[in-house]
């Protein structure tokens, strides 16, 4: 019997998508679980519990995201070249849950930094050629609905995790406590190691390569790209704009570390995280059918401008009750953006170069947050809080109009 191909893109479609979709929107709702509980508050353990500088945490917090970034650029490009995302996918995916439980046993910041080192290798082996499957497994006229989808059950995994450490803050510390607890975080990492497990195996059981020549067939009239044909003009520009936005889009460790400065309880901070995952996934996929009709470059822009209000409102806040209202309007600017910049990705690239232009767009903008991170914790450190948010809020707006004027959409 003749051997069936590995994957058909109208075959046994979920929610009007390829299974591909729904099965990596599974793969990081469990993957978000696990590393919201064990991951977002670690800037607290290390200022809490190990009792370092800011100007250290975002050192910690910009070498984890650059070695994403390297390890990214690297694996996009490979997976071009052998033609199989998967594999790449899982060993991203089974690395990163490897070393979660190594959590349990850090007693200081270099121990946490090489933890995270090994934590974010599996997130960049793994991030590019999952997009590159993604958009492989969608059409032209769905990419951002598809890519929203999955960037919403994301977030509903990270709502969930969030939900879970402010049960487990509650359980331990009460409502009034302002300071993390040894015992608090080693519970949370004890609990967040388990579904990671049932990510990989999601992944492993149900998600199936995309072959090139079937990808072709998801876009009429498209001829097929060597892997070697040069990314055009359109593209180079957006990977440098945004490189101009996320020098100012420091590590999400000091939106956290900005509520416990206006003295936000812990639990109300975790609470905070919730609300803004739960606005990020109820915002992501209706924006990306947006960007489907109305284009990607505008989409974007709003996000980017959102942003920019966002941070600046972080920079002014001095009350508990604002830092809800931006924690919430943080997650609109996620739900805008971070689906909606992956298509835009697929848009501009040649379909045999989607792994490396995923690798190049996610490797730089990740390469850029290690001295956007450390100028953020100097900035808060020599000048103030407020100094970190009003140059996001700067860079942000000039990105904003960079889009506009210089980036087409594909026609």
């Amino acid at each position: 019997m003749a051997r069936q191909p590995e994957a058909r893109t109208s075959d046994r479609k979920i929610l009007g998508l390829h299974p591909n979709v729904f099965f990596l929107g599974l793969v990081s709702f469990f993957t978000d679980v696990s590393s919201e509980m064990i991951f977002t508050l670690v800037p607290l353990f290390l200022t809490n519990v190990l009792g370092i500088s800011t100007t250290l945490v975002g050192l910690v917090g910009g070498i984890s995201d650059s070695t994403d970034a390297l390890s990214r650029l690297i694996s996009g490009r490979i997976s071009d070249k052998i033609g199989k995302r998967k594999f790449l996918t899982t060993l991203g995916y089974g690395l990163a849950t490897a070393v979660k439980p190594f959590m349990l046993l850090a007693n200081g910041w270099a121990a946490v930094t090489g933890i995270r080192f090994g934590d974010r290798i599996g997130k960049g082996l793994r991030s590019s050629p999952r997009d590159a499957l993604l958009a492989d497994s969608l059409g032209p006229n769905e990419r951002g609905r598809g890519f929203g989808l999955h960037r919403a059950m994301d977030s509903a995994g990270a709502m969930v995790g969030l939900a879970s450490v402010a049960l487990i803050i509650y359980l331990f510390e009460g409502t009034s406590s302002f300071d993390m607890q040894r015992d608090t975080y080693r519970m949370m990492v004890t609990v967040g190691i388990f579904p990671a497990v049932i990510a990989v195996v999601i992944l492993i059981g149900f998600v199936r390569d995309i072959r090139k020549d079937v990808a072709m067939k998801t876009i009429a009239n498209t001829p097929m790209t060597p892997t070697n044909q040069p990314f055009d003009r359109r593209f180079k520009l957006f990977l440098a704009i945004m490189a101009v936005f996320t020098l100012g889009n420091s590590s999400d460790f000091f939106l956290i570390l900005r509520a416990q400065n206006v003295q936000v309880p812990l639990v109300q901070i975790a609470v905070m995280l919730v609300v803004f995952n739960a606005v990020y996934s109820v915002v992501s996929t209706p924006m990306g059918m947006l960007s489907d009709k109305l284009g990607r470059r505008r989409i974007l822009a709003l996000g980017w401008l959102i942003y920019s209000l966002v941070y600046l409102g972080f920079a002014l806040a001095t009350d508990i009750w604002q830092l809800w209202l931006l924690y919430a309007a943080y997650g609109i600017y996620y739900g805008t953006t971070q689906g909606v910049a992956s298509a835009f990705v697929a848009d501009l690239a040649p379909v045999g170069r989607r792994g490396s232009a995923y690798g190049l767009f996610q490797g730089i903008t990740g390469l850029v947050l290690l001295p956007a991170s450390v100028l953020a914790g100097w900035l808060w450190n020599a000048v103030s809080p407020a100094a970190t948010f009003y140059l996001g809020a700067g860079l942000a707006l000039l990105a904003t109009m960079g889009i506009l004027i210089l980036v087409k959409e594909r026609v």
